[in-house]
């Protein structure tokens, strides 16, 4: 009786194992490609490279829906977005007394239209958690667009919230200088006055760097 147990035993492990024996060596055969992929540097498996294009063309549809079609033009040709600081509207034609300068991923930078003098940088950040993929940056273009709507809708806070640091922290102010004298000959091309342009009536453009 004991020996027949064990034969069937035995029998039942072998039949099991041939079962499950299809499974396995798929399971396998799945890990040995993923591991060789990864080796290779490979995406995984559905990844789409053409994920992050799409993401950044839909991003710009969104950014020229909200801004005004001149700040459009500045963030296409030039790739930054210049903002009036506090009561800069009103003050625009006399001269607004700040202003910043909005990059894809870069601190905000806050500067004197006047002068062209650098104030601060302003580090903020807005991720994107819902892309399954890789990091979690929004699109160029919607972190442009997220800075620009909180500076728009609550200025205070955002300086508030953000990290503060003097300018050439994270970007080279001779970087700004030039983006600024970029702005001015922009303004001059299309026939608006020059950044700042008010009670100092100095170019921009030509001022030292800060």
């Amino acid at each position: 009786m004991t020996l027949a147990l064990g034969t069937a035993a035995i029998i039942l492990v072998v039949l099991l194992s041939e079962l499950t024996r299809p499974r396995l060596e798929d399971a396998l055969a799945r890990v040995r490609r993923l591991w060789a992929e990864r080796l290779r540097g490979a995406a995984p498996s559905g990844y789409d490279p053409g994920r992050e294009r799409r993401a950044e063309q839909r991003a710009r549809a969104l950014l020229r829906s909200c801004v005004e079609e001149a700040d459009w033009a500045m963030y296409r040709d030039l790739g930054f977005l210049r903002v009036w600081g506090r009561h800069g509207e009103r003050e625009r034609d006399s001269g607004a007394p700040y202003a910043y300068l909005i990059y894809p991923h870069k601190p905000i930078v806050a500067y004197l239209p006047q002068t062209g003098e650098l104030l601060n940088e302003y580090c903020v950040a807005f991720p994107d958690d819902s892309k399954p993929y890789g990091s979690s940056r929004l699109p160029d273009s919607d972190d442009v667009l997220a800075k620009w709507m909180a500076l728009t809708g609550d200025e205070r806070r955002l300086l508030v919230d953000a990290n503060m640091h003097l300018p050439g922290r994270q970007i080279d102010p001779e970087r700004v200088q030039r983006d600024l004298a970029r702005l001015a000959q922009w303004e001059r091309e299309r026939g608006r006055r020059p950044s700042g342009w008010g009670r100092d009536k100095r170019d921009p453009g030509n001022v030292r760097a800060a």
